[in-house]
């Protein structure tokens, strides 16, 4: 009796695969996770060009966590979210343990970079213009470059994760999260 459940779960499984799999032709809706199918093996690795909200906050814009869907091994993070607070990070935990991350509008571009100062362990940045601000050290960096400008950390520039956008949302492979992050861990660029 036991066997036949499980053939018939089986069963059932299989066919709502191959379900999900016929639906994944069609774009997921804004907010909704997309399937990996969806997401090139290529993404962009320079910041893609969006409409700015009609007024940028006046002075140094502190981060506001979001929260982050993944599906799988795609990460992805509403681009509406991006454009309304202008500068937002986000909690990603990974098998190498948590990692943190930012994403953020310049000039008409969303920039998304890892999220950490090893030196003085902070992860949050303000966006002072175009000049990303450790909130702990005051060390600060190109917010388009992610190099280090000036103070103690100046030497952990912030590493750029490529992304594409889809359907309203800012799509991320897990992978190249995980290597923006590990690069910015260590001096220099790689």
């Amino acid at each position: 009796m036991l066997k036949k459940i499980a053939i018939g779960l089986s069963a059932l499984m299989l066919m709502l695969i191959a379900v999900a799999c016929a639906n994944s032709a069609s774009a997921p809706a804004a907010g909704t996770p997309p399937s990996t199918s969806s997401i090139s093996s290529t993404p962009s690795s320079t910041p893609g060009i969006v409409q700015a909200p009609a007024q940028k906050p006046s002075g140094p814009i502190k981060a506001q966590w979001i929260e982050p869907q993944v599906n799988g091994e795609t990460v992805y993070i509403p681009l509406s979210e991006v454009q309304n607070d202008w500068n937002t990070h986000f909690r990603l935990d990974t098998q190498a343990g948590k990692m943190t991350f930012m994403a953020y509008l310049l000039k008409d571009k969303i920039y998304v970079r890892a999220n950490v100062c090893p030196p003085c362990r902070s992860i949050g940045y303000a966006l002072d213009n175009n000049i990303l601000v450790c909130e702990r050290c005051a060390t600060t960096f190109k917010a388009d470059t992610g190099d280090g400008i000036q103070g103690a950390c100046v030497d952990y520039p912030k590493a750029l994760v490529p992304y594409q956008i889809t359907n309203g949302n800012i799509i991320m492979k897990q992978a190249d999260l995980v290597v923006a992050y590990e690069n910015t861990l260590k001096p220099g660029w790689p």
